[in-house]
This record gives structure tokens, sequence and C-alpha cells, in this order.
């Protein structure tokens, strides 16, 4: 892609804003680790949520859509659009408890529920096993996307883009390392106003390209018919329902996508009741009420605001390139042909803005799980604010320098993707009810974690199921979550519950509803909880609605199918009143506290 001084000149400029807002923050994020990590719990919601969706908008996200496009159609999105319960769910019943539990991490949670070396072996165990491997293997597929990006659109061979990369995770670590999460909070506003603008603007050129919206449904349904799908059936390219019969999302697949995937998988950026880097906006909020708004933001912005520019070049890549051996390369393909010169250089700065904003997330969270968790924890736990800030820093460029390897050896986005979600498959439900049933212990906790990683790895390698295979993932799936679930369970049962003194204690700091507590509010009657479970269930079913309606009728929108298409956004709207309306008449006093 042939780039002008005026395109050298944009993509210069982003990068002097993101360090002179590294260089702004630095004297805050050095006080101490609380502001390094959490930004002092006074960030607004609608910058803790903006980041939220900022960090989950990587380079690798609209190369993973248009390979699962290019397989499935609109509906092969079902993959991640099933975790829109999960998303819902951690609004109106978990975020509030995360900000009142008043932690520096998710982990930390861990020696506040459970107790005794049971609860610190975890607390470790998690810090190191989430805070490296885990946590580089998702740099790896953020960095593999920004390779393919970079080889296509410079024309270098795959080392010296992986060479182009390492700059650019020196730089994001270096602003990452100088300004913590504050200014982590902040250059995500700017790179996500950024990155959100060039993908919309790719998608008209996209569509102009082909001709308009009635010509890219013309060839669309050409694509179909030679694929021998009929017409309007489940089978297209543009329809939102897959076609259970098809081999790449049969029923059994989708099902396990809708039934089982949101409550029953760790993934980051979507555990059961949060977790991770959402966990961490959440904490860094100002309250409850800005912490549960911050999650409600980032969920209607992430399912029902961001997809569609991304599914449009998707569809238009595969009228303009057929037939490509790497379909997730479409993406990029339509923005160096079709983009005009002058925007070129903003495009890719917005590519650097999506690759950045998620590789400063991951490091900085990766990082406060090795420092506060790990080395604060069991190492020195004795020292100045200042040299935690330091080994924080250090821990950055440790866990950028490993991500670069990792790179070298992954080939598949959406692959990366599936192989996460078996391998925490079936920890979900043990994370969500950690909350609202006091009989759960450490052990409960560890033996998921184990026996979901022994079985899922054993039907990969011993049973020879490959996680890339539609119906093979689906069951392993199912198998790993049913006998993780069956271990978990009897492990509790048969291990001893936690003490009352650290039961009672985590009931009078979280304050958790529900009958699953009954034994421990008795000695601790002074608590006053109220019960807003059903009211919190009403809300979450509506906020679903709310997401579906909105993705779903914007979608018909685009496509011409107005009628349906108001109809679904009026649904989607008469979600979200039934939301403003509880809230309203309950009053955030009662919601958020």
């Amino acid at each position: 892609m042939k780039l002008t001084s005026l395109d050298w000149f944009w993509i210069a400029l982003y990068f002097v804003i993101n360090g002179a807002i590294g260089f702004y923050y630095k004297a805050r994020a050095g006080k101490n680790v609380s502001e390094f990590f959490l930004s002092g719990r006074n960030i607004p919601w609608w910058l803790a949520g903006t980041s939220m969706v900022a960090t989950t908008f990587a380079a690798d996200t609209p190369l993973a859509v248009t390979g699962m496009v290019a397989k499935g159609g609109i509906a092969g999105n079902w993959l991640w659009w099933s975790f829109v319960a999960s998303g819902m769910l951690t609004v109106f019943f978990y975020a509030r408890l995360w900000r009142r539990a008043g932690v520096m991490t998710d982990i930390e949670f861990t020696e506040i529920r459970y107790s005794g070396k049971p609860a610190a072996f975890l607390r470790g165990f998690r810090a190191l096993y989430l805070g490296i491997p885990i946590n580089c293997i998702v740099l790896g597929w953020v960095n593999l996307a920004m390779v393919k990006i970079l080889t296509l659109v410079l024309g270098v061979t795959r080392f010296q883009a992986i060479l182009i990369v390492l700059l650019l995770i020196a730089s994001t670590a270096f602003i990452s390392t100088l300004s913590g999460l504050w200014g982590v909070l902040v250059t995500d506003l700017f790179q996500f106003f950024v990155k959100m603008t060039m993908v919309t603007v790719l998608a008209v050129v996209a569509v102009e390209a082909v001709g308009g919206m009635g010509a890219l449904k013309t060839r669309l349904y050409a694509l179909d018919r030679a694929r021998g799908i009929q017409i309007g059936s489940h089978g297209s390219l543009l329809s939102f329902i897959p076609d259970f019969n098809s081999p790449w999302m049969p029923i059994t697949t989708f099902l396990v996508y809708i039934s089982l995937n949101w409550w029953a998988t760790w993934y980051p950026g979507a555990e059961p009741g949060g977790g991770g880097y959402i966990a961490q906006r959440m904490f860094c909020a100002r309250n409850e009420k800005h912490s549960l708004l911050a999650t409600l933001w980032f969920n209607i912005a992430h399912f029902a605001i961001r997809p569609w520019p991304w599914i449009l070049v998707a569809l238009t890549s595969l009228v303009l390139f057929p037939g490509l051996a790497d379909p997730e390369t479409g993406y990029v393909r339509v923005m160096i042909t079709y983009l005009p010169a002058s925007l070129r250089g903003v495009m890719l700065a917005a590519f650097a803005a999506a690759y950045m904003s998620t590789i400063a997330t991951q490091l900085n969270w990766g990082a406060s799980y090795i420092v506060s968790d790990f080395y604060r924890r069991f190492i020195r736990r004795e020292a100045s604010d200042k040299h935690y800030v330091n080994v924080s820093q250090v821990t950055t460029v440790f866990l950028a320098l490993v991500s670069a390897v990792v790179t070298f050896y992954m080939t598949s986005i959406s692959g990366a993707w599936k192989l996460l979600i078996v391998t925490g498959a079936g920890t979900g439900l043990v994370l969500l009810l950690r909350w609202f049933w006091w009989r759960i212990n450490a052990w409960s906790e560890i033996s998921a974690m184990i026996v979901a990683f022994v079985v899922s790895v054993a039907l990969q390698t011993v049973g020879h199921l490959d996680s890339d295979d539609p119906v093979q993932f689906a069951w392993i799936m199912i198998i790993t979550v049913s006998v993780t679930t069956v271990a978990w369970l009897t492990v509790t049962m048969l291990t001893p519950p936690e003490s009352d003194c650290t039961l009672v204690s985590f009931y009078r700091r979280a304050r958790p509803d529900g009958a699953g507590w009954k034994p421990v509010a008795l000695l601790a009657p002074e608590v006053a909880i109220a019960h807003q479970g059903w009211y919190n269930a009403l809300d979450w079913i509506s906020g679903c609605v709310l997401i579906y309606g909105a993705l779903f009728g914007t979608g018909k929108l685009l496509l011409g199918e107005t009628t349906i298409g108001l109809l679904l956004l009026a649904a989607g709207a008469a979600g979200g009143a039934v939301i403003y309306a509880d809230l309203s008449r309950r009053g955030w006093n009662v919601v958020s506290e």
C-alpha cells in the first residue's frame, strides 16, 4: 500500500498524542501501586466502560470476524454473540459485588472469600497461570493479527513484521509503564474514537466499491447459489441464524454456544461473573453505581454498536477477493485496494490504536497479577510503593518480550480463541456460585481448574478431538463441562467449608444476596441485605433483549429490511425502558448498596 507524506504525518501524530498522554499521567501513576493499577479508584463510568470496549477491540478482532463470516456468513459470529447473557449477568448481579469487595485484582478476591494454605496456593497459581501463559497467548494472537496486517500493507516478510511489532510493543510498554492505568484509560478513549471512526469509514468505502448495498446482496446471493444454498434460507451468507445442517455450525454446536459457553467457560473479557481486566475496570470505578453503568455501557457498545462495520467489510471481501487461502486477510485487502490514499495513514493509525489499546491493558493487567498477587504476596511483602511500581514496570517489559516469542508459533486467531474456550470449560459455574453459595471453598476452584485443563487437553491429544472442528468442539465442551462440574461438586462436599470467621467477614464485606448464605447470615444479623434477586433477573433478561434487539435491528436496517429492523430496534428499546424504569423505581440506593 502506497503511503504519502500526509499518511506518515497522521501516523506520527497518533504516536505523539499517545506519548503526550503517557507523560501527562506519569506523576500520578508513580505515587503508589493503587494509582498504577487502579487509578485511585476514582474513574467515571463512561471512561471505565469505554476502556473495556477499546481493550476488546484489538487489531485481531476485525480479522477474526472476517474469518468467521467467510466460514459461516453473518451467523458465524455466534461464537462470540453467545456471550451476551454472560455480559448482562455481570452487569446486574456481579458488578456491585466486585466493587464492594475492594480488591486490587480479581485474584486477590481468593483470600477474601477463602482462607488458609489452599487459598494462598490458589491465589499464587492463578496469578502466574493467568498472568503469564494465558495472558501471553492473548497477547500472541493480537500480535499475530498485527503481523498479518503489516505483511500485507507494507509488503514486508513475516520476520520483518514481527520486528515492527516489537517496536510497537516497546512503545506501548513504555506508555503503560510510564503512566499506569490512568494513561491506559485515557489513551483507550482516544484510540477508541480513532478506530471506530475509521472502521466505519472503511465499511462505507467497501460497500461503495461493490456498487452499494443492493449490489452487495445480489452478489452474495450469487455466492449462495454457487454453494447450492437457497436464497433466504438459514444457510445464506446474509442469514442471522445458522443452517443447523451445515458442517460449520450444526445444531449441536449452536446449542453449545447459546446454552453452555456463556456460563460454563472462562474466557478473557467474558469471564462468568466478570474478571480479568473487566473486573479491573470495575475496581477503579468511583463507586458501585459507576461500576454497574460502566459494565452496562461496555456490553451495549461491545455487542450492539461495534460489529456491523466489521461484518460489512467482511461480506464485501467475500465478493471482492473470493477464495482466499487465509480469509482473515480479506479485511486488510479491502483496505489496501479501496481505501483512498488520503485516509490510508489514518487507517493504519486506527489499526495501531486497536493493537496498542489491547496490548496496554493486557500488559498492565498481567503485571498486576504477577506483582500484587505473587511477588508482593509471596516474595516480598514489606517494601515501599516505589519499589512495587518499579517491579511492575519491569514485569510489564518481561510480558511484552514473552508475548513476542509466542507470536512465532501461532497461525490462526479464531483457532486460539476456541483453544482458550475449551481449556477453561467447566470452571464458569464455580466462579458464578462462589458469590452466592457459602459452601464453595478453595478446593472447589482448584479442582475445577485442574480437571477442566486435564480433560480438555486429554480429549484433544489422546482422544484426537479437534477444537477447530465444530462438532468436535461441541463435544469437547459438553464432556469437559460435565466431568468438571461433577468433579468440583464432589470435591466441595468431601472437603470442609471455609471457617465461620472467613465466611462472615466476606458476607459483611460483599453483602451477597441470595438464599445460599442463610447459615452465614444468621451469624451476622446486623447486615441488612436488599433481596432484589428477581428484579435483577428481570433486568438481566431485559438487557439481553436490549442488546440482541439493537444488534439485529441495526443489521436488518443496513441490509434494507426496514420493517423487521424497526421492530427489532423497538424490542431493544423496550428492554432498555424496562431496565430504566426498574432502576428508577428501586432507586440507586438499593441498586448500588
